[in-house]
C-alpha cells in the first residue's frame, strides 16, 4: 500500500497551467547540452579549467527573461539552481563550486517584480561533491568504483543537500515549487534511501509546507505532480489505484531538443508546435513547462525569443482556454484534428481547431447543450445548426445528438482557432 505523504498547495498551480523552465549553467559554455560532462566523460577539474573559470554572462538580464514570459502568459517559473555538475548557481555557503554572483537572487526577484511565482530545480546529483558515490551516470563510470567509493560517504552528501535546500527555502522569501532531479533506482544507479529521500522531503515539508514538490524523489505517492518528459500523455495521467482517476502532472517540454543551450541545436518547434502542445497538456489536465536554455552570455536565444512572442500573441486572445481549464466530461467527444479545453467553473468548452475544416464542424454529444457559440480571437458569432434530421444530406456525418457548426470559409488569421462555446 503506498503512503500517505501531506501535500502542498496545488490550487493556483493548476489554474495556472503554463510555467517557464530555465536551464542554464556552466553547461552554457561548452553549448553541448546539460548532460555534455557526462557523456564526454570530463573529470571535475577539466571542466573547472575549462568551462568553469571561462562562465562570464555579461548580457545577463533577468528583467527581460522575466518580461517574456510575463507577455507570453507563463504564470510560474523554475529555475536550476544546481544542476548535475554540481555547479551552484547562488552564493552558497557550503562550496566554492559556485558563481560569482548570486543568479538565484537575481532571477527570483525579477520574476516576483513581474508577478510570476517562482521555483527552484536542484539536482540530485553532483558530479563534482567529493562526496557523492560514484555510480553509471557519473563521468568518472569507466574507473574502478568500488575503489573510489572507499572514500566516498553519500551520507555526507546527502547532509551538504539538505544544507543547500535550506538555503534556497529561507534567504530568498517565498518558493513556490521545488524541482528534484533525479531517481534512477536500478542497478547500478541510486535507489530513494541513497538520497534519504525520506528525510529529505520531510526537511522541505517543515520548511515550506506548500510548496510544491515534484514526484522525482523516488518515493511512490510523494510528490504533488507527475513529470512526464518529452511527451504528452494521451489520456492525461491516471491514479493507479485502479480507478483510473485523473491525477496533478506537468509535463516538461523543450524548444528545441535540448534542455541546456546547444549552439548547433537545429530542431527548434514551430508555434504552431508549441501553442498545440501548450493546449494538448491542458486539454488531458495537466500543465505544461517550457524549457529554454539561455546562452554562455545570460541572453536567450533568438529563435527562443520569437517562439516567445509568437505564444504572447495567441495567448493575448485564448489565455481563457488555458487558464483554469482542464479536461473536459468523456460525453463529449473531439472532432478529428480538434481538443477541448474545459472550464468548468464558467460552464465553457473551449474548441482548438488544429487543422481547419470545410464548412462545417461536428460535435458529437453536444445538441441542444450550448447556448452560444463564438469564435474567441474576437468573439464573433460561430452559427449552430440542427441535428441532420433536419438536414437529410449531412446523416452520414452525425448523429441525432450532434451539434452542427458552420465556419466562415476564412480561418480566423490566428496560428490555433478556438472556438468558445458557451455550455446551457
Amino acid at each position: 500500500m503506498t503512503k500517505e505523504y501531506p501535500h502542498g498547495d496545488r490550487s493556483w498551480w493548476q489554474a495556472a497551467r503554463f510555467g517557464m523552465f530555465i536551464h542554464w549553467g556552466v553547461y552554457s559554455v561548452p553549448a553541448r547540452g546539460e548532460w555534455m560532462q557526462t557523456i564526454e566523460k570530463i573529470p571535475t577539474e577539466e571542466y573547472k579549467t575549462r568551462y568553469v573559470d571561462n562562465f562570464d554572462p555579461d548580457r545577463f538580464e533577468p528583467e527581460k527573461w522575466a518580461k517574456w514570459a510575463k507577455d507570453a502568459g507563463m504564470k510560474y517559473m523554475v529555475f536550476t539552481a544546481k544542476h548535475h555538475d554540481g555547479f551552484c548557481m547562488w552564493d552558497s555557503s557550503y562550496t566554492e563550486y559556485k558563481a560569482k554572483r548570486d543568479y538565484v537572487k537575481e532571477i527570483v526577484e525579477a520574476f516576483r517584480a513581474e508577478g510570476i511565482r517562482t521555483g527552484l530545480y536542484y539536482s540530485l546529483l553532483d558530479w563534482n561533491h567529493p562526496q557523492f558515490t560514484i555510480d553509471h551516470n557519473h563521468p568518472l563510470r569507466d574507473q574502478d568504483w568500488a575503489e573510489l567509493n572507499k572514500t566516498r560517504d553519500q551520507h555526507l552528501y546527502c547532509e551538504y543537500m539538505r544544507n543547500q535546500v535550506t538555503e534556497l527555502l529561507t534567504n530568498y522569501g517565498q518558493i513556490d515549487v521545488m524541482w528534484f532531479d533525479f531517481t534512477y533506482a536500478r542497478p547500478g544507479g541510486k535507489y530513494p534511501e541513497e538520497w534519504e529521500a525520506e528525510e529529505l522531503l520531510a526537511h522541505v515539508r517543515k520548511l515550506a509546507p506548500n510548496i510544491l514538490i515534484d514526484d522525482r524523489l523516488g518515493l511512490p505517492g510523494s510528490g504533488d505532480f507527475k513529470s512526464p518528459e518529452q511527451y504528452v500523455p494521451r489520456d492525461g495521467m491516471r491514479d493507479a489505484n485502479g480507478n483510473g482517476d485523473l491525477v496533478p502532472w506537468e509535463g516538461c517540454q523543450t524548444f528545441s531538443g535540448l534542455w541546456g543551450y546547444a549552439r548547433d541545436e537545429t530542431t527548434w518547434k514551430t508555434p504552431h508546435q508549441l501553442i498545440t502542445m501548450l493546449v494538448g497538456h491542458v486539454a488531458r489536465g495537466g500543465n505544461l513547462l517550457l524549457n529554454v536554455g539561455p546562452d554562455a552570455r545570460g541572453r536567450f536565444d533568438k529563435r527562443a525569443v520569437q517562439a516567445l512572442e509568437g505564444i504572447a500573441e495567441w495567448m493575448d486572445e485564448h489565455s481563457d482556454a488555458i487558464y483554469n481549464c482542464t479536461i473536459a466530461p468523456t460525453e463529449y467527444k473531439e472532432p478529428e484534428n480538434c481538443m477541448y479545453t474545459y472550464n468548468p467553473e464558467k460552464k465553457r468548452l473551449y474548441l482548438h481547431i488544429f487543422s481547419y475544416p470545410v464548412k462545417f464542424i461536428f460535435l458529437p454529444g453536444l445538441h441542444g447543450k450550448v447556448k452560444f457559440a463564438r469564435f474567441l480571437n474576437d468573439h464573433s458569432e460561430v452559427k449552430m445548426m440542427a441535428p441532420p434530421a433536419a438536414h437529410g444530406n449531412m446523416t452520414p456525418c452525425a448523429s441525432a445528438d450532434t451539434l452542427i457548426l458552420q465556419l466562415p470559409p476564412t480561418a480566423p488569421d490566428t496560428v490555433v482557432p478556438v472556438i468558445e462555446l458557451i455550455l446551457k
